[in-house]
Parts: C-alpha cells; sequence; structure tokens
C-alpha cells in the first residue's frame, strides 16, 4: 500500500491522465456501440420455464414475448363505429409489418371476441413476437410503442402494456443531481474546505463514470437488468464518497500533525486505505456471491454493482492520492493551515462525542436494552415480508404501460393485465378432450374471470394447445398467487386425476411468481454463507471471538430493520405520499438478496473502521473500557459522517426513477441510518463495555490456523520521526 501510495503520488500527472483517458475512451466507445440492457428470468426446472420450453420447442415463433396493444373511445363513440375500427385495424396492419411480430389477435376476429368490454369502450389485441423481451433491441421497442400510439385520434386513446413496452420508455435516474449537492454540503460542513469537498465527488464521479461505460459495453455479452446504471450509481456514488472520505480525512489528520503533504498521503493510504481495500473487496465478494444461487438475472446485477464498487474503490487507492498532490494542504481549512502542529487527535472529537462516550461508559446495559428495543420495533413488519414483482400499476401514470393498466382494468378487471398461459402437448384426440376438460375446470375456479379460446399451434402429431387464463386480481396481489398454486395442484390435477396429459400453467405473472419463489427458498442459504464469512475475516483481523459475532448478529438486525422499512413504506403504504409510493404491492424478489449483500459490505466498512481503532487503543493501553471510549470518540464523527451521505444518496433515488430503485435507496438509507446511528454508534460499543476483557478472548487453535491481516497497521515510531 505504501508503494502504491508513494507511485501515485510521485507520478500523479500519469495517473491523472490515466483515469481521464480511461473516462473519455470507454464513453466514447459506449456511446457508440450502444447497450444491450435487458431483464433476462431464465429460471431452474419450474413449470413456467416448462411450459415456455414446450412452446420454444413446437412452435418458436410463438413462445416470445406477448404484449398488449389496449385502445379505449370516449364521447360517446364504440369500438365498432366504421370510422374507429377502420383506425385500430389500420394501427394493427402497421405494427404486423414490424420485425420479429410473428401473429395478431385482433378484438374484430372471431378469437378475439372476449378481447373487447362489454360496453364496447375498451378493447385490447395481443400482439406476440418471435423472441423473449430480452433478446429485442431498444429501437424495436419505440418504433412498436409509437406505431401502435399512431392510431390515437381525438376520440380514441391508445396504450400499449407488456414488458416491452415498459423498456421503451426512458426511466429517470431518481434525485441524482441532489444526492450530489447533498454529500457536497455534508462534506463541506465535515472539512470546512471547498476542495477538500470536491475531492470524493471528483474521485466518485470520475470512477463510476469509467465504469458505467464499461457495463454498458458488457451488457452486449452478459445479460444485465435495465436498470444496472442507475444502480451503479446509486450504490457507487454513496460508497465511492465514503471511501474517499476515510482517506480524506486521515490525511488531514496527519497534516495537522506537521507532516509534510507526501508523507501524510503515503500514511493515509496505508491506514485508512487497507480499511478501504478490505471493504471493497468484502462488498464484492459478496456480490459475486450470488452466483451461487444458480439465477441468471442476478448475474448481471452482480457484475454491473461488483464493477461500480471496485472502480470507486481502485480510484481511491489511485486517482485520490494524485489528486492530493496536486491539492497539498489547501485541503485543510484557512485556520487549519494558519496553525499546523497545533492539533492532535483531541482537537478533532466533537464536544457530542466526548459526552456520549461517557453516557455508554456510565450505563452500557442501559443503552444497550433501549438500542435493541428501537431495532427490534424497526424490523416487525419484516415478519410480514411478502416478495414478488411488482405490475405496471405502479408504473407513473404519465407511461403508457400504467395507462393500459388502468384502461384494462376499467374495462375487464386487474387480471387482465397479467394473464396466465395455460399449455399442454396435444398427441391424440384423447389430449385434446382432457385439455378442454381441464379449461372447463379453470374457467370455474373462483380466481378466474375468463378463460380465453384454446389455440392449436404446431405441425400434426407435435401441436401444443394453449390458452389465456384471466384472473379476477391484479398480477401482484397475493390472490393471484394462491391462484396459481392452487390451478397447480389442485384445480388441473382434479380435471385429470391421472395425469395423462401434462398441463401448464406459465406466461410472464407464473414466471414472476416462480421466479420469487426460487429465491426466498435459497435466500436463508445465501444470508448464512455471508455471515459465515463476515465471521471469520473479523475474527482473523481482530484475533476475537466477541467481536465478529456481534458484528453477525447486527447485520442480521440492520438488514431486518431495512426490510422492515421496505415492508411498511411499500407493502403496508405507510408514508406511502412521502416516498412516492403511489400504490402498495410486494418487494421484488431480488432485492433481499442484493440488499443483504451490499449491506453486509457497507456494515463491515464501518465495522472496520470503528474496531481498528478501538483495537489499536486496546494494543496500547490493555485497558478494555478505555479502549473502546476512545476509539469511538475518534471514529464517531466520521463515521456519522459517512452515514449521512449515503443516506442523502440513497434517499435522493427516492425523487424520481422506477420503483425497484425507490425501493433500494430507501433500503439502503434505512439500513444504513440504523447501522451507523443505532448499531456503530451505541449498540457495539455497549456490548464491548459490557464483555470487558472478554472481547479479545481467540482459541489458540484459531489463532494458529487462521493468517494475519493487518487493516489498520499502527505507525512505528521510525515512521513517526521521518515525517
Amino acid at each position: 500500500m505504501r508503494h502504491l501510495a508513494t507511485w501515485c503520488y510521485r507520478h500523479r500527472r500519469t495517473v491523472l491522465a490515466l483515469w481521464l483517458l480511461a473516462l473519455v475512451a470507454s464513453t466514447g466507445v459506449a456511446k457508440a456501440a450502444g447497450s444491450q440492457y435487458s431483464n433476462s428470468f431464465s429460471l431452474p426446472d419450474t413449470e413456467s420455464t416448462r411450459a415456455l420450453h414446450l412452446l420454444k420447442a413446437v412452435a418458436p415463433k410463438q413462445s416470445g414475448d406477448t404484449e398488449q396493444i389496449v385502445v379505449a373511445t370516449s364521447g360517446g363513440s364504440t369500438l365498432t363505429d366504421t370510422v374507429i375500427r377502420s383506425q385500430v385495424e389500420g394501427m394493427l396492419a402497421r405494427v404486423a409489418t414490424l420485425p420479429h411480430v410473428t401473429d395478431i389477435v385482433s378484438p374484430y376476429e372471431p378469437a378475439g371476441q372476449k378481447q373487447v368490454s362489454a360496453d364496447r369502450s375498451v378493447a385490447f389485441a395481443n400482439v406476440t413476437f418471435d423472441s423473449q423481451v430480452q433478446d429485442l433491441s431498444v429501437d424495436l421497442a419505440k418504433t412498436f410503442v409509437d406505431t401502435a400510439k399512431s392510431g390515437r385520434v381525438s376520440n380514441l386513446q391508445v396504450a400499449v402494456a407488456g414488458q416491452l413496452a415498459d423498456r421503451a420508455a426512458r426511466q429517470g435516474l431518481g434525485g441524482t443531481g441532489l444526492g450530489i449537492v447533498a454529500a457536497a454540503v455534508v462534506l463541506f460542513l465535515v472539512f470546512g474546505s471547498l476542495l477538500a469537498t470536491a475531492l470524493p465527488l471528483i474521485t466518485a464521479l470520475v470512477s463510476l463514470g469509467t465504469a458505467i461505460a464499461v457495463v454498458s459495453l458488457l451488457s452486449h455479452v452478459l445479460k444485465m437488468p435495465q436498470f444496472s446504471g442507475q444502480l451503479i450509481l446509486l450504490i457507487g456514488l454513496g460508497v465511492g464518497v465514503d471511501y474517499a472520505l476515510f482517506i480524506v480525512s486521515r490525511y488531514r489528520q496527519n497534516l495537522l500533525e506537521s507532516r509534510d503533504v507526501e508523507a501524510s498521503t503515503v500514511t493515509a493510504v496505508d491506514t485508512s486505505g487497507r480499511a478501504v481495500l478490505f471493504a471493497g473487496i468484502i462488498v464484492c465478494i459478496a456480490l459475486l456471491g450470488m452466483f451461487a444461487l444458480g439465477v441468471s438475472f442476478l448475474y448481471g446485477l452482480a457484475v454491473a454493482a461488483s464493477i461500480g464498487v471496485l472502480f470507486t474503490m481502485v480510484a481511491a487507492l489511485t486517482l485520490l492520492p494524485a489528486l492530493l498532490g496536486f491539492f497539498g494542504p489547501r485541503v485543510l481549512a484557512r485556520r487549519d493551515r494558519r496553525r499546523p502542529g497545533q492539533a492532535s487527535s483531541g482537537h478533532q472529537r466533537g464536544r457530542f462525542w466526548s459526552a456520549w462516550t461517557g453516557v455508554i461508559g456510565r450505563q452500557p446495559l442501559v443503552i444497550l436494552a433501549a438500542s435493541l428495543v428501537i431495532m427490534v420495533l424497526i424490523a416487525l413488519p419484516f415478519f410480514s415480508l411478502r416478495l414478488g414483482n411488482s405490475d405496471a400499476g405502479n408504473n407513473p401514470k404519465s407511461s403508457t404501460t400504467r395507462q393500459a393498466y388502468d384502461l384494462l382494468a376499467k374495462g375487464f378487471g386487474p387480471g387482465f393485465n397479467g394473464p396466465l398461459q395455460v399449455t399442454a402437448r396435444i398427441s391424440s384426440p384423447t389430449d385434446a378432450a382432457t385439455f378442454a376438460r381441464v379449461l372447463d375446470a379453470v374457467s370455474r375456479d373462483r380466481g378466474v374471470a375468463s378463460v380465453g379460446a384454446a389455440r392449436t399451434l404446431g405441425p400434426n402429431g407435435q401441436q401444443i394447445a394453449l390458452s389465456q387464463v384471466y384472473p379476477r386480481s391484479a398480477p401482484q396481489d397475493a390472490a393471484t398467487q394462491a391462484l396459481i398454486d392452487r390451478l397447480r395442484h389442485h384445480t388441473i390435477p382434479a380435471a385429470d386425476p391421472g395425469r395423462t396429459t401434462p398441463v401448464y400453467v406459465g406466461g410472464t405473472t407464473a414466471v414472476f411468481t416462480d421466479f420469487a419463489r426460487v429465491l426466498t427458498a435459497k435466500l436463508p442459504l445465501f444470508i448464512g454463507v455471508v455471515v459465515v464469512l463476515s465471521f471469520f475475516l473479523l475474527a482473523t483481523v481482530f484475533r476475537s471471538v466477541a467481536v465478529p459475532l456481534t458484528a453477525a448478529i447486527m447485520n442480521l438486525v440492520s438488514a431486518a430493520a431495512a426490510f422492515g422499512i421496505l415492508t411498511a413504506v411499500f407493502q403496508w403504504g405507510w408514508l406511502g405520499s412521502v416516498f412516492g409510493v403511489n400504490r402498495t404491492g410486494p418487494v421484488e424478489a431480488f432485492l433481499p438478496v442484493m440488499l443483504f449483500a451490499i449491506l453486509f459490505g457497507l456494515s463491515m466498512d464501518y465495522e472496520v473502521f470503528l474496531i481498528s481503532r478501538i483495537h489499536e487503543e486496546w494494543l496500547r493501553s490493555g485497558d478494555n473500557g478505555e479502549a473502546v471510549t476512545a476509539g469511538l470518540d475518534a471514529t464517531g464523527r466520521t463515521i456519522t459522517a459517512a452515514a449521512a451521505i449515503m443516506v442523502l444518496v440513497f434517499g435522493a433515488f427516492l425523487l424520481g426513477g422506477q420503483r425497484v430503485i425507490k425501493e433500494f435507496g430507501l433500503g439502503l438509507a434505512g439500513a444504513i441510518a440504523v447501522d451507523a446511528i443505532v448499531v456503530r454508534s451505541a449498540v457495539v460499543p455497549s456490548v464491548m463495555l459490557a464483555l470487558g476483557r472478554a472481547n479479545w478472548w481467540f482459541p489458540r487453535s484459531l489463532h494458529r490456523l487462521l493468517p494475519r491481516l493487518a487493516v489498520e497497521p499502527p505507525i512505528s515510531a521510525d515512521e513517526e520521526r521521518a515525517a
């Protein structure tokens, strides 16, 4: 670390030029090549997957994405009026000429009679493509939506529903700019210097710009969700600013101790930089650990988020030392530049933290009990958490998908926004009769609003039959999930007791339901692996059993608090209007996995920063009480400032963008606030004070088995004199 920091400092012009070249070159290439973001939901062996494979094998042109073009009249007109019908049919004819469109079922065809509402004011056409949505381009998505909307006239409204239509919408980045401004305000309050404020922001933005361009290029070879760029900004901006904040804070402290600029830079990277390196690697490992879940949708997310964290970490360890070489002592406030050498570590500590450490020292068990009560209350909604996939009813009211959702719900019922697809292989007249009997049983289920006419596809002898089944409830409702289970495990088996004809319940809604179930089943294993990993890593660094055990338990409680906040706001609707939640629904199925991986790394960051200082004081004094209070006194201000920046950056993403980005923003902001304010500032110090010397007990067998890692090595006397 010292060699790296020294080289970057002494070759600062080269380092700066390389980073700027990487930013400009990658951005230029990415703009020229474009992006190929896609939401791929390839699952292990589930019923919806088997239904899709059956369609692909027998009727590949019918196995692709299905969109709905919704038309609605106003002003007393009906869809059967000659002018209106001519307008709609002309628009559908233009859509039929688009690339990859293989079939359109018009509401004016005999097969589409059930696609017209009773009052003939709302209807929809089913448009089938030859590929899944992740294999269709964004340009095609926009052309498709524009072509459909070309049918609009004064008394005819047209909207499009489906994943391809959703992909055509340009999603905003939320309050990115406001988040940056808020971070700058906090940095200025902490540092009192505009140059010191600019350093973390410059480092984070340069690295994130490069990372987003690289991920955009990688989207051509690895399937990455559409919101990957937003996710990188969300995570990388908070993490990148925090990493730079830790190093700049140590650099300023070194300058105030009368070190020269180079020695201050090298020492800052060799101490706080080690914690940054450690925390950044752990975040990447936790994110990439999602590959073990075997769900392809998470692969792209894991890679994109890891690249964002990796680039911000590398920039903090290379670009930041170079910039410190350019700025020198000007990162100090004016008053501190006039009196170098007069500030000690105690000078940097605020009165609040000195008073707070005194309170904890006198009543550790009372503070611990009060803190745990607060966290349990915040986490209580977690036990009602329901995972799923929010439907288009949560989209902005100005979007075409939301307009289509509202029109379908008005004309037919909310279930028409997420039809199920019942599919079976037809090899004989017996199979056809069985399928007809199954559809009759399905139509009589209390949760089914309508069953479409059966269609037969494929060559003779290898045909399949399929039918659209429209639930009474919305796609994201628990009642729809219950209907899928009932059809699969009760209704269909009862209609075909011998299961002579395998019948599958598939379609987009069923795919998302299966996706949520697969992740829910694998989530405990993933969390267990992450917790065990965190335990051994902290045990290796601090040679303690109590410290990593406390950290592991608190990681679980912090995550539960984050999920409790998400459940209360997005699922129950508490303070929904405040956070821009216009409709309640389930929490996205993949969110707990992503949130836990990210929170694990971020909490590890704060844990290492706090415990390393406490451990340093323990090695110096041998007094546990003094070590805990001195460590918290020295780091409390920096940790809370770093947390405040993250909370503001993450919270800014609630101001716009997709629902899933809002969920990420609120979940991360809430968890970071709880972790920094309650866990690191109250729970961990209270536990360590209550345990006393037992904090540092470590079995000899583990001491010999585990390697030694130095995250914050103490500065030697020789280095002190040299500085």
